[in-house]
């Protein structure tokens, strides 16, 4: 078994970013005085900021050339199609997960968020009963309160691993397909269902078996399904990631997919992202979304997304690889100082989900960690049904950063012992 310093010394690594800066420029004391985003500016300054998904490393600099490069060419207007866009994702579609996309299925929108709320509107113009496998992102609660849907919460079957102390326990780990069968074929009916593949928290990227019988079923019932697939790029060397359209047109099953660069690449603020319809019957549809949705796409975001699909894969595979080195420090630091910690690593992107329940910490530990430890991590408790006492912790940092903030914890945790 590795242990913590060797877990360290490869995390480190070259002692580097992806981007080729050392590791001491992104102290997030100097992070703080370049940055505006709400990671750096929501919390006082000896707060250590590992909530919101962004990373700290630098974005590439192939995507900083491409910005810079529209800039000195005046290229900063307005948008009504995806352009160079349509090619650079489909290219990456098909080298990367072997997706066959068709460059008129491919629509701007503004973000992933507004892509989903758009993309209902057009299919459930009267909106509905919306599923939702729970726990999972905040922001989707936050962007269904735009539309006249009624959530039902579906939570994720868990799944079972081993402690550091030997013992069992259960994390989310599969869709719940016989609850998700009962809902859909219930009295009230289920009119739509998002889809969130890899899974936001837990790093989980379906199954082809678990999307095939999700296909399936609202193939059978109806039911139109919006996958956001943003996190997918940043699937784990040793994982599979399966996208939804290709099985979703095979089932003849009602589907669109919304997804961006912003999280593989650390473009959130960019504002560019596309929605595909998964065939041509749910094309027709998405040509009938209001221009505007086009419009307010940043056309800065769409050059950034462009180099990042065609020019900056090796930067991506880069990241990917200091993840699961992060990762891997992450399960030692945890191991060692927190054992009472449960969690199961995710296999696709940056964000951990851990249980901290059994800390002794309360009701609320994510608050007490703040308030105590001044680390800032998400709640859990917004996350949905089976989100009570976990936390949501960011590991795209510098592994300085990381054993910091677990160290805060510890610290915490044993002066409460």
């Amino acid at each position: 078994m590795t242990d913590g310093a060797d877990c360290f010394s490869q995390a480190i690594g070259a002692g580097v970013d992806p981007s080729g800066l050392p590791w001491h420029e992104l102290d997030p004391a100097l992070l703080r005085e370049k940055r505006n985003s709400i990671k750096w500016t929501r919390y006082p300054a000896d707060v250590l900021p590992l909530f919101v998904a962004e990373m700290d490393f630098a974005v590439a600099p192939e995507i900083q050339r491409a910005i810079i490069r529209a800039v000195e060419a005046s290229d900063t207007g307005y948008l009504a199609e995806p352009g160079p866009l349509a090619d650079a994702i489909a290219s990456f579609a098909q080298d990367s997960w072997g997706w066959q996309i068709r460059n008129e299925h491919v629509h701007l929108a503004t973000d992933v968020a507004t892509g989903l709320v758009e993309a209902f509107r057009v299919f459930r113009p009267a909106g509905g009963r919306l599923a939702l496998p729970t726990p999972c992102y905040p922001g989707f609660f936050e962007i269904l309160l735009e539309l006249n849907f009624e959530i039902v919460e579906i939570p994720l079957l868990p799944g079972v691993a081993a402690g550091s102390d030997g013992s069992e326990f259960g994390s989310a780990g599969s869709l719940d397909l016989a609850a998700i069968e009962q809902a859909f074929a219930s009295e009230d009916g289920i009119d739509a269902f998002l889809l969130c593949n890899p899974h936001n928290p837990h790093g989980i990227p379906f199954t082809s078996v678990e999307l095939s019988k999700l296909a399936e079923l609202a193939a059978k019932h109806d039911v139109f399904v919006a996958s956001d697939e943003i996190h997918a790029p940043l699937t784990h060397s040793h994982a599979t990631f399966t996208p939804f359209a290709p099985i979703a047109a095979k089932a003849g099953a009602h589907s669109v997919t919304t997804t961006s660069a912003s999280k593989g690449w650390n473009l959130a603020g960019s504002k560019c992202s596309v929605i595909v319809a998964a065939d041509d019957r749910a094309n027709e549809l998405l040509q009938t979304l209001p221009p505007e949705v086009a419009t307010r796409t940043s056309i800065l975001g769409l050059h950034a997304n462009v180099a990042a699909f065609n020019d900056a894969r090796e930067w991506l595979g880069r990241t990917v690889s200091q993840i699961e080195a992060n990762q891997r420090l992450l399960i030692s630091l945890l191991n060692d100082r927190l054992p009472a910690v449960r969690y199961v690593p995710g296999s696709t992107g940056y964000l951990a989900w851990i249980d901290l329940n059994g800390l002794g910490l309360g009701d609320e530990p994510v608050e007490r960690v703040l308030q105590e430890a001044r680390v800032a991590l998400n709640n859990g408790s917004d996350f949905g049904l089976g989100g009570a006492g976990f936390a949501r912790l960011n590991m795209a940092a510098s592994p300085h950063t990381i054993v910091q903030a677990i160290d805060r914890i510890a610290e915490l945790v044993s002066a409460r012992r």
